[in-house]
């Protein structure tokens, strides 16, 4: 009997394993370190593409230690990994105040309210 395929993970998932270690270990992880802390059976070598990849995306830094790198989160959480997400998406876009203007357009009445209130924030903090 044949063996079945192994399904593959959504996209997004191994990056956001690797993240999630980085951000629980509150120090720089070599690739060795992240492989050591994620869960499943990923190579040294997996979790040093996704890092790569991480980095090029500006979601991680890097720093020499010896021969390999060390890597920290250059976002401190999910909800900032979001914000980055969407600061990228808008600066692709060469007419931002259109880009801004259909993405206010789209939110519901409770977002835009919160949003006008932040944006109204001069120390920038966030409302209940």
């Amino acid at each position: 009997m044949p063996e079945l395929p192994v399904p593959r993970r959504p996209s997004g998932e191994l990056e956001a394993e690797v993240l999630a270690a980085l951000w629980a270990a509150g120090r720089p992880l070599t690739p060795q370190d992240v492989q050591q802390a994620v869960t499943g059976d990923l190579a040294r070598t997996t979790v040093a593409t996704i890092l790569g990849r991480l980095h090029e995306k500006g979601t991680v830094l890097r720093t020499r230690v010896g021969r390999a790198y060390a890597y920290t989160p250059a976002v401190q959480d999910t909800a900032g990994l979001a914000a980055r997400r969407m600061r990228t998406e808008l600066d692709r876009e060469p007419d931002r105040s259109t880009v801004l203007a259909r993405f206010v357009s789209d939110l519901s009445a409770d977002d835009e309210r919160l949003l006008r209130e932040l944006l109204a924030d001069p120390a920038g903090e966030e409302t209940a």
